[in-house]
């Protein structure tokens, strides 16, 4: 599942139609309880699956794309900024869409609306399961039952990550064009949303683009190498955050995807074993990190509208039902520890007795 116009730049994925996404490391949530938008905590790495031909799986090989290390029950959010136009992207968690819950699909839909419209969205966290709400990603084994996968459809064959864009139609891409050329005469700077990072913007990546991803691959020549332990995302806890109702038609984009990729989620000593990299570090101690006054964040648009949830995507239950209670401490952040990005929420109105 991958496309020629897909290319890692740094740790980003620069998908057709000016779609960026980085996998962002962040500190798991309680599973009881909404919460504040946690940190980011510095980009996974992200590599080429047929870079390791000799050493990942064939059934890899077939899907081709790209592979990140994660950790068991490490929390991650996927970052948009960087995008460069209008665009849908699709996600999929096992190839069950993200927000919608719905089967994984090569069409845009609106009814119920089975994607996030870039760059109005400037991240997602989770899958959309509630009201002004998701579920956060949540790594975990397939063979448990706990993945969204496993939950919604019955089976775990795919496991990882998927990501399809659909860039403008050629009329619309003109027509937006040339409004923002005359944008950006009239008004000469250029409005956006403050990073949401451990204590700043996170650096982009540094490495020039690399060569195009190829189409799939067969199996690694002498052999298929031992199969990996496959990962797939499930949930975690809830946290404040909606997926944007896009205010463009279907008919505004492109009728096909311009490009795909399949993301495999690695365990860290694969990792090792497949590049002979050293994985990141364990994930960060969240009752540490708050304890230390460092920042969350809450995010709100006073312009956007919230896609209604999914049933679907409602009914699927946190990965410690499958492995049992979160022993992390967690520590409350205090009210001056939780950074408001873009608009601010107007202050509560006092009632009192009728």
């Amino acid at each position: 599942m991958t496309d020629a116009g897909v290319r890692i730049d740094g740790d980003t994925l620069r998908l057709p139609g000016g779609v960026a996404v980085r996998f962002m490391r962040t500190l798991r949530l309680p599973e009881k309880g909404t919460h504040d938008l946690p940190p980011g905590l510095g980009t996974f790495p992200v590599r080429r699956v047929s870079d390791h031909a000799d050493t990942v799986p064939a059934d890899w090989l077939a899907r081709g794309g790209v592979m990140l290390p994660v950790y068991l029950r490490e929390a991650m959010w996927l970052g948009f900024g960087g995008s460069t136009e209008p665009a849908a992207l699709q996600i999929g968690a096992g190839k069950v869409c993200a927000v919608s819950g719905k089967p994984w699909s090569d069409r845009l839909s609106r009814d119920p609306q089975n994607y996030v419209a870039l760059p109005r969205q400037p991240w997602l966290d989770g899958i959309n399961s509630g009201r002004g709400t998701v579920r956060q990603f949540v790594a975990v084994p397939l063979g448990m039952g706990a993945t969204v996968e496993g939950q919604v459809t019955g089976e775990e064959v795919w496991g990882g990550v998927q990501l399809q864009s659909f860039p403008l139609n050629e009329t619309r891409r003109a027509e937006w064009r040339e409004a923002e050329r005359r944008r950006l005469l009239e008004t000469r700077s250029v409005k956006s949303v403050r990073a949401r990072g451990y204590g700043g913007p996170a650096a982009p990546g540094a490495m020039p683009a690399m060569p195009a991803m190829p189409a799939a691959a067969g199996a690694a020549p002498g052999g298929a190498p031992r199969a990996a332990a496959a990962m797939g995302l499930g949930v975690g806890g809830s946290m404040r955050q909606e997926v944007y109702d896009d205010v463009r038609a279907v008919a505004d984009y492109a009728a096909e995807p311009a490009g795909r990729v399949f993301v495999h989620l690695v365990t860290p000593p694969e990792w090792r074993r497949i590049t002979g990299e050293a994985p990141p570090p364990s994930p960060v101690d969240r009752a540490a990190y708050t304890k230390a006054g460092l920042p969350w964040y809450d995010y709100y648009d006073n312009d956007a509208a919230d896609v209604a949830p999914s049933d679907t995507l409602a009914a699927v239950q946190p990965v410690g039902e499958w492995l049992g209670t979160d022993l992390e401490p967690w520590e409350q952040p205090a009210p001056g520890q939780v950074h408001h990005l873009k608009d601010t929420p107007g202050e509560p109105v006092e009632d009192g007795d009728w």
